[in-house]
Parts: structure tokens; C-alpha cells; sequence
């Protein structure tokens, strides 16, 4: 494939398709689901060699021009829906297309689910792939995103209930954390996930406004009984407070029952949760933050320890558990933890934390601890 030193060979819309025809011949790159319907005289116009159009409508001709050239042309799939070969990661607004009209049960994320529940174990070799193609595409825009970018990781489970001082708590610290200047990055879910995302998207408006929107969200304080009221008191807090603070929110919809929040502004949805569980807690470059849990952050606490045991990803990265109690009494996995760590490198880049409070402290020591170990 030729080289483009000066440029990404990925073109993931018609600005940069057009920018590209521009500089020269299409060779080498990879055009991910944009359509080029209107883009025929262009196409027939540019070599294409050594191409490949991933999702792209486009005339009849043009396809077979380019697959003259030498391209590899991937059409796009009907009856979908969903995008397997998308660019880009998902919005809010794009998973919950048609919410206000329809419900919940008609948007492109409830779809999505329904589809993977009838092709999950049909054992469809072409299901399957098409699954894997859509997670590596949002794997590939999740690091396009996060590039050079300090995350933190906020974990912690799907039933902490809007109202309660424990959400308020941890939209707080996401809050601190993203005025702090890292990226806020979480499971992408309802309760703590969802008001992990709150905080980061409520960090550039004043103090009051935070506030305001816990109580209006507190009138629905759960996902269950009904999703679309629940996403739409979400909704309209964005609406009252828009051009909120960036956060990135990677779901699942392995967890069918957990709806994605619409807080986080940038969402990558897998279909693997394995996948999207490592891919998390990888990307958490500057930290994770354990706020108190069942079996789904117990995982993720060892999930996280482990490559921070054998660095495999390089220098051991902070974790900070929250809730002395929690960690050592009803779930004890402090102690483990403390035990794993015990004379090696990780050791000075784990806390526990009485309060939520104390957490942004920590990791701040403990981030200058790795700075200067």
C-alpha cells in the first residue's frame, strides 16, 4: 500500500473524499462508509488502485471503474441497522434517533440489540463477521479520538439510582476530573456511568447548573420501568444546558438491559464485551477510579491490576478504589490488590479512599508518582 506521510489515509466523509481527489490519485486509501452517489465523475476520474471503498454507495459504473483500477469495493450490507464499516464513533443523538416519536423500542440502539439477540448463537459465519468488522471499525475511531489525550477511567455499577448522594458523588468527581483536563471515559451506561459522564459534560457550565440537573434527572431515577423516559429526562437536560464537556461513553450490547446514557458525548458500542471491557480500561491512560461496585467492578479492578502486574502495557497506570468499607469489608478486593502489588512497580500507584472526595487528590499523587518513578 503506498504511504501518505503527510496525511491520513482513512477517509471517513465527503471533505476529506474531495480533499483527497484534490492532492491526486485515491491509491492506497481506505474510505469508510462515505457515500459517493454524487462523487461519479470524481471516481471516474482518479485512480484508484490499491483502494478499498469499505460501506460506500455509489453508481454502478463508478464500482466498476475503481474495481478496475485495482480497489477493493466492500458494498454496503442492507437491511442493517446498523453500520459495520462506520468512521466515526456514535453520538447521543444517533443511537436514540426517533426516541421523542417513537419510543425507545424504535431506536437504531434497541434495533441493534434485537439484531444481535436473533444472530448471537444462530451460529451465521456472516453475522458473526459482520459483528467483528463493526467492533474493530469502533475500535479504530476510538483511538483516532483518544490520540494523545489523558483518560481517566470512572468504573462503577448500572443501579446506582439518579438522586442518590452516591450519583450526585460521582458526578462531582468527573466533574474535578475533566476541569482537571483529562478525558472522562466510562462503561457508558446508566448509574454511575451515567453520572460519571454528567459530571465531565457539566465541567465548562457554572456549579449551579450541575445541581439543577441532578434534581430534574432524580424525578426518573432509574432506567427501569421505561428506558424512554429515562434517556429523555436526559434529553431535555442537554437541551435546557447544551455545548456540554466532552466524555467518552463505550457500552455494550452484550448488556442488552443497559441502555447507553446520553450524556457521553462520544460513544463506542460494541457487540463483544470482552472486546469493548479491555479496550476500556487500555485506553485509561492517566487512571481509573473504583467507585463502589458488584461483580462487574470487581472484574474490572482485576482486569485492570493484571497488566499493571506484568506491565505489558508499559508503566503501571493508578488505580484508586473508593469506600474503605466496600473494598475491604463486603467486597474485599483492596487486600488482593495490595497483596498483588506488594514489591512491585504497581505498589505506589494504587490508593483506597474513604470518600469520593479524596479521590481526585489521589490520583493526582499518584499520576506524579508514575511521572517521576
Amino acid at each position: 500500500m503506498p504511504h501518505h506521510p503527510d496525511h491520513d489515509h482513512e477517509i471517513e466523509n465527503l471533505a476529506e473524499f474531495d480533499q483527497a481527489v484534490a492532492r491526486g490519485p485515491l491509491n492506497g486509501y481506505r474510505v469508510q462508509s462515505v457515500d459517493l452517489t454524487d462523487r461519479t465523475a470524481a471516481l471516474l476520474a482518479t485512480d484508484a488502485a490499491d483502494a478499498v471503498f469499505l460501506g460506500c454507495p455509489m453508481a454502478d459504473e463508478a464500482t466498476a471503474k475503481v474495481r478496475a483500477d485495482g480497489a477493493l469495493v466492500f458494498p454496503p450490507v442492507p437491511d442493517l441497522p446498523f453500520d459495520p464499516y462506520r468512521g466515526l464513533l456514535y453520538t447521543p443523538e444517533a443511537l436514540f434517533e426517533g426516541l421523542a416519536q417513537h419510543g425507545y423500542e424504535a431506536t437504531p440502539d434497541a434495533l441493534g440489540y434485537a439484531w444481535f439477540g436473533r444472530t448471537r448463537t444462530d451460529g451465521d459465519i456472516f453475522a458473526s463477521m459482520l459483528r467483528s468488522i463493526h467492533d474493530d471499525a469502533i475500535s479504530d475511531a476510538l483511538d483516532e479520538h483518544l490520540r494523545n489525550v489523558p483518560v481517566v477511567g470512572v468504573m462503577g455499577g448500572h443501579a446506582m439510582a439518579r438522586g442518590t448522594d452516591a450519583y450526585r458523588g460521582a458526578a462531582v468527581l468527573a466533574r474535578t476530573l475533566a476541569r482537571a483536563g483529562l478525558t472522562v471515559a466510562t462503561g457508558g451506561g446508566p448509574g454511575a456511568m451515567e453520572a460519571a459522564n454528567l459530571g465531565a459534560y457539566a465541567s465548562p457550565h457554572p456549579d449551579d447548573m450541575l445541581d439543577e440537573a441532578l434534581v430534574l434527572l432524580g424525578r426518573i431515577p432509574s432506567f427501569v420501568p421505561s428506558v424512554t423516559e429515562w434517556a429523555s429526562a436526559a434529553f431535555a437536560v442537554r437541551s435546557r444546558w447544551p455545548a456540554g464537556g466532552d466524555s467518552v461513553g463505550i457500552p455494550t450490547w452484550f448488556y442488552g438491559h443497559e441502555p447507553p446514557n446520553v450524556f457521553a458525548t462520544h460513544i463506542a458500542k460494541y457487540f463483544a464485551n470482552a472486546t469493548r471491557e479491555d479496550g476500556l480500561l487500555a485506553r485509561c491512560t492517566a487512571g481509573v477510579v473504583f467507585l463502589p461496585g458488584a461483580a462487574g467492578t470487581v472484574q474490572e479492578i482485576f482486569d485492570n491490576a493484571t497488566p499493571n502486574y506484568y506491565e505489558s502495557r508499559g508503566e503501571p497506570t493508578p488505580m484508586v478504589l473508593v469506600d474503605r468499607a466496600h473494598w475491604t469489608e463486603r467486597l474485599p478486593a483492596w487486600p488482593l490488590l495490595q497483596s498483588l502489588a506488594r514489591g512491585r512497580s504497581m505498589e505506589p500507584r494504587i490508593a483506597l479512599v474513604d470518600t469520593v472526595a479524596e479521590a481526585p487528590e489521589a490520583l493526582a499523587r499518584l499520576r506524579a508518582a508514575t511521572a517521576s518513578g
